[in-house]
């Protein structure tokens, strides 16, 4: 068994300096996190460019508190100051990697814009259900002292300092892509890969300090992916399928894993939240692979597939067969279970990964996708037969989309979905969203036996909003949660 070790944990911690009686950010380990207080807020990304709507994107704070009046509801609204930028993921300042130290605050929240390049800085610490514009870094100073453009993955190190993947160049070529470092007050400082160690494609990253590791994972082109998705690019070479994987903290590219065909855009990353682990996994959204990752004998690193979901034969598409796409993952806190998205398919999924090697699927639930009753795309079975999948109306709303960004509660029972991926796939494979914008939903999780279950009592409707309906992407808790925060 490979779940969590509360006792190597506590070791881990004073190993590192860390411990209760400190008092920087977030929490001494994963699992004290997991007894943290249960979430009354949420920030979510929110979209308009790419709508046709000539709108700011903003950032939406959302109430989640079952007792609020506002429950289920935008109580407020950050308009950035542009237009065209697209926000998209977001990550903090300071996380419970800075926990040892007393001076850090989790105060900021860093937004890049994936178009425009610009990254914002909002306090949320002031007024956490109103917050407000800190600062923003322009893009021409990140172009001009870094070359470097298209900011998508944020994580805080335990130095202060910032790290942002960055997936090309001004002009849109994935081999312009690397690694932006900011200091504590924003300012940029350059890449932090040495010279000549940048990957192939950029887009997420996780670092674990134990084993000295940082690994990334591979998007593609901005170039290719920002006009939509086209297969042609993928024979093209415009599209990734390799992990690179980089010293930690110094930024010597190591190793580099090709995935294979079975390994085709890879996008989200996770090591295991226990720190002294060396294992992970990363979704594969083309292939539909979850694919893990361990530490070898020798000190190199290595891959299997450990989950694959098949792709469905179908009528009435662009295709004839059509892929899960497994957009989104993560994982408890306790390293229990795994969660990921199929968003063309249409479900959420839930598998026990205490043994990281045999994960077992233990819940699974159908909330929204392309082959729903209603809508023109049919799977086709084995024997010919054709089907659709039942997904039940909540609040009188028809579900869109499919089932895209998710964020697990700190004890693990509650699972927040949106459904956006990028506008410009957005409109290509969910054309309803950019007309009717995307919901939220909250899962219910059983934590002791598995499985998940609709909340019919919570539905944030974004195609409600003042400016017209907007799409919704990324979520995170004020005080952080189990795809920001970093364990050392």
């Amino acid at each position: 068994m490979e779940a969590m070790d509360v006792n190597s944990l506590q070791h881990a911690a004073v190993a590192n300096g860390v411990s209760c009686c400190k008092n920087g950010p977030g929490y001494a380990t994963p699992l004290e996190a997991m007894s943290g207080p249960r979430e009354a807020l949420i920030y979510v990304t929110c979209v308009y460019s790419g709508t046709g709507r000539e709108k700011p994107d903003y950032l939406g704070t959302v109430d989640v508190d079952p007792s609020s009046p506002t429950y289920s509801k935008v109580i407020h609204r950050l308009p950035v100051p542009y237009l065209g930028d697209e926000l998209h993921h977001s990550g903090w300042n300071s996380c419970s990697s800075c926990h040892g130290d007393p001076s850090a605050t989790r105060r900021f929240l860093v937004l890049p814009s994936l178009m425009s390049g610009r990254i914002y800085i909002i306090d949320t610490l002031t007024n956490p259900k109103a917050p407000f514009l800190h600062k923003v870094v322009e893009p021409a100073d990140v172009i001009q002292k870094t070359g470097l453009a298209y900011p998508h993955t944020s994580h805080c190190l335990a130095s202060g300092d910032l790290l942002i993947s960055c997936l090309g160049d001004k002009g849109g070529n994935a081999e312009g892509s690397g690694f932006l470092l900011l200091d504590s007050e924003f300012n940029v400082k350059g890449r932090w890969e040495k010279p000549g160690h940048s990957p192939l494609f950029g887009y997420d990253f996780w670092y674990q300090p134990q084993h000295k590791t940082m690994i990334s994972t591979s998007w593609g082109a901005p170039a290719a992916f920002t006009k939509g998705f086209n297969p042609q690019h993928v024979s093209d070479g415009l599209y990734g399928r390799h992990l690179f994987v980089y010293s930690w903290p110094d930024g010597q590219l190591k190793q580099t894993l090709d995935l294979g065909k079975t390994g085709l855009i890879p996008l989200e990353i996770r090591f295991l939240h226990d720190p002294s682990k060396d294992t992970g996994f990363v979704g594969c959204a083309l292939t539909s692979n979850m694919v893990r990752f361990f530490k070898t004998a020798d000190e190199s690193w290595n891959h299997e597939v450990a989950i694959s979901v098949k792709p469905l034969k179908v009528q009435n598409w662009i295709l004839p067969e059509m892929p899960g796409l497994i957009t989104d993952f993560l994982i408890s806190l306790d390293d229990r279970y795994l969660y990921f998205v199929n968003w063309l398919h249409g479900d959420i999924r839930q598998y026990n990964i205490e043994d990281p090697k045999n994960p077992v699927l233990t819940g699974q639930v159908w909330v929204g996708g392309l082959i729903q009753k209603g809508n023109s795309v049919f799977a086709v079975e084995e024997d010919g037969n054709t089907y659709q999948h039942d997904v039940p109306e909540i609040q009188g709303h028809r579900l869109r989309g499919g089932p895209q960004m998710i964020q697990l509660s700190l004890d693990g029972k509650r699972l927040y979905v949106t459904n956006s991926l990028f506008s410009a796939w957005d409109k290509q494979f969910y054309p309803e969203l950019a007309e009717k914008g995307s919901h939220m939903l909250q899962i219910d999780v059983d934590t002791e036996k598995g499985g998940l279950a609709i909340n019919p009592n919570f539905f944030v409707d974004f195609g409600a909003e003042p400016d017209g309906p907007s799409f919704a992407h990324e979520m995170r808790y004020p005080g952080g949660d189990c795809t920001s925060d970093i364990w050392i």
